[in-house]
């Protein structure tokens, strides 16, 4: 089937877009725009980051609850944004578990800490345990694991395809990622403010009843992702059985949080109603 609700990136304040939804076996139920053209992610970087990280402990490499990252940090915190790091800059503003600090910086140490457990830089390790086997060629990591990568809508609907029925990972892996981490933990959400609590799984954030937010009223409480400051969203809401991705060249800002909730309500009100 083909969506129609996915032509409202027609009426978004951007230069490009690309827009598109998948189901967990692989059907993709609509895309629009320049659905080959790569665009940088910038946070949606980071559910990549916290996938192959999630390979990385599976095959040994790695422990969730290892020390990694500021002194009583573990892998575990780097990935629920609980390291007590601060956003962009590698110093400590709390101590682990206590608050939820959206941090780059974590993430960045999470993947040093990744490339030397595997002897391998932390771009090459993304690709050989994510991109590579997933076929998801027009990705790469050109910077810091934690926003300098760059993808396709194509290929994000097959990284959202694999989330929501896992082949590289054990299941219940995904379900530990998907499940809140260190809950009633307390912090701003980027772009919408101070959050009570502050939900994150491991690397995705988790909506339940967050408001403001940036996905739709429609939205199940599970509904679990990640946006980017280029612009970029990945959403996976496991009641409607879809994941939802749509990429853009303009930075997130006011048109935005205006546009991608009814963007959001738009295309599960469709995929409910064509059920």
């Amino acid at each position: 089937m083909s969506l129609s609700s996915l032509a409202l990136i027609e009426n978004w304040p951007v230069p490009h877009a690309a827009a598109g939804v998948v189901r967990a076996d692989g059907t993709v139920l609509g895309v629009h725009g320049e659905t080959a053209r790569r665009f940088p992610l910038a946070s949606v970087t980071k559910p990549l980051a916290a996938y192959a990280a999630l390979v990385a402990y599976e095959e040994g490499a790695v422990e969730l609850d290892e020390a990694a990252g500021p002194e009583g940090a573990t892998v575990r915190h780097l990935l629920a944004h609980t390291s007590g790091l601060a956003f962009d800059e590698h110093r400590v503003l709390a101590p682990p578990g206590e608050r939820r600090l959206y941090s780059n910086a974590g993430f960045e140490q999470l993947g040093d800490h990744i490339a030397k457990a595997a002897d391998i830089p932390f771009a090459e390790y993304l690709r050989q345990a994510v991109l590579e086997p997933l076929g998801m060629g027009s990705t790469s990591l050109e910077g810091s694991c934690a926003k300098d990568g760059v993808s396709t809508v194509e290929d994000l609907l097959r990284f959202a395809a694999e989330v929501q029925a896992p082949r590289l990972l054990d299941p219940r892996t995904v379900a530990e990622a998907m499940s809140v981490q260190y809950p009633g933990t307390k912090g701003v959400l980027p772009g919408y403010g101070h959050q009570n609590p502050n939900d994150w799984g491991l690397g995705f954030e988790i909506r339940d009843g967050k408001s403001p937010h940036w996905t739709g009223s429609g939205s199940s409480p599970r509904t679990f992702g990640h946006f980017g400051q280029s612009g970029t969203f990945l959403w996976i809401d496991p009641d409607a059985g879809v994941a939802c991705v749509a990429l853009t060249d303009r930075a997130f800002g006011p048109w935005a949080i205006e546009a991608w909730p009814a963007f959001t309500d738009a295309v599960l009100t469709e995929v409910r109603g064509a059920r």
